[in-house]
C-alpha cells in the first residue's frame, strides 16, 4: 500500500513498537512479575504480541495467558511499573534509521510529537537516554486518557500546534489506528512492530517496512 501526503506540518509517533525496541525489557519485566507469582514466562515471542495498550493491560495479559491474575490487578500494575523503569533502557534501542529519519523531518520544518500508552515519566526518562526527547515539541504519555480514545491524540496535536488534517500519526499496532481514526489524522504503521495482526491487513493509509521510508511519503 503506497500513498504520499500532502499538506502535513506535524507528525505524532507511537513509542513502543514504532520509535523503539523496547520488548525485551517489557517482557522482561512481566516475566520477572509473573516468576514473583510462581508462574512460567511468556517469553519474547508471544510477550511481543501483549504490548501496546499501557501497563495494566499488558500485565492484564500476561496472567491470562499463564492461568488468571494472581492478586489485585492495580497492585500487580504498580509492581510491574518498578520492576520496568528498574531496567528501563537496559536492551532497549531505537530501531534502525530513527535517529537520522528525525532529523531529517525536522530539517524541513516538520514538528514533531510522541503520544503514548506508556506511563508519562517511564517516556521521558527513556525519550532522554536514548537522546530522542530533543526531536519533540509534544509529548503525551498514558498516564491520563489512553489510546484508542482520540482525546491524547487531540492534546498531542495541540502541542504541535497543527490541526488534524495537517498531522500525519505514525504508529504500529490497532491502538494506534483506530485513535488516528478517531481524532481524524492519516495514519502510517510500520510493519516491524508489536501486533499480532500484520500492519497490512489493519487499513493504513499506508504501511512501511524501514524507518527511512517515511520522509519520501510527504510531499
Amino acid at each position: 500500500m503506497t500513498h504520499r501526503f500532502s499538506r502535513i506540518r506535524g507528525i505524532l509517533f507511537d513509542l513502543d513498537g514504532t520509535l523503539v525496541d523496547s520488548a525485551p525489557d517489557l517482557i522482561g519485566a512481566l516475566d520477572a512479575l509473573l516468576a514473583e507469582h510462581g508462574r512460567a514466562p511468556v517469553g519474547r515471542s508471544i510477550g511481543r504480541t501483549m504490548i501496546g495498550d499501557g501497563a495494566a493491560r499488558l500485565v492484564e495479559r500476561g496472567f491470562a495467558a499463564r492461568g488468571g491474575m494472581s492478586g489485585d490487578p492495580a497492585a500487580l500494575t504498580r509492581r510491574f511499573v518498578q520492576i520496568y523503569e528498574a531496567r528501563l533502557t537496559a536492551d532497549t534501542r531505537a530501531f534502525t534509521g530513527v535517529a537520522a529519519t528525525l532529523e531529517t523531518l525536522r530539517a524541513r520544518g516538520l514538528a514533531l510529537g510522541v503520544c503514548t500508552n506508556k506511563p508519562d515519566r517511564a517516556t521521558r526518562i527513556l525519550l532522554d537516554a536514548l537522546d530522542l526527547a530533543r526531536h519533540f515539541v509534544s509529548v503525551v504519555g498514558g498516564d491520563g486518557i489512553r489510546k484508542p480514545d482520540p482525546d491524547p491524540v487531540h492534546r498531542a496535536i495541540a502541542g504541535l500546534r497543527t490541526r488534524p488534517g495537517e498531522t500525519l500519526f505514525v504508529g504500529d499496532s490497532p491502538v494506534d489506528l483506530a485513535a488516528a481514526r478517531a481524532a481524524r489524522t492519516p495514519v502510517v504503521l510500520v510493519s516491524f512492530g508489536y501486533t499480532s495482526t500484520p500492519a497490512r491487513e489493519l487499513g493504513a493509509d499506508a504501511v512501511i517496512d524501514s524507518f527511512e521510508a517515511l520522509p519520501a511519503l510527504i510531499a
